[in-house]
C-alpha cells in the first residue's frame, strides 16, 4: 500500500502570492515616501506603503496557517 501524499491547500498559494505582491507594493511605497509623485491626488496618505504592509501581513498569515504539513507514515 502506497503512502498517502500530502495535499497542499490552495490558500497556501494565495498566501504566497499576497506576500510577494505585498513586498513589491511595500518597496514601491517606501520609494514613493521619499520621492512623492506630484500628479497623484491624496499622495500624502501614502496608500502603497499601507497596502503593502497589509498584504504582506495577510500573506504571511496565510502562508503560516496553511503551510503543508508532513504526511504521517501509513503502516500496512
Amino acid at each position: 500500500m502506497a503512502a498517502k501524499q500530502g495535499i497542499v491547500p490552495v490558500w497556501f498559494f494565495v498566501g504566497v502570492i499576497l506576500f510577494i505582491y505585498g513586498i513589491l507594493i511595500l518597496i514601491t511605497g517606501i520609494a514613493e515616501f521619499h520621492h512623492p509623485p506630484e500628479t497623484v491626488q491624496l499622495s500624502q496618505y501614502h496608500a502603497p506603503l499601507w497596502w503593502g504592509m497589509v498584504l504582506t501581513v495577510f500573506g504571511g498569515l496565510y502562508v503560516f496557517l496553511f503551510r503543508p504539513k508532513k504526511p504521517k507514515d501509513v503502516q500496512a
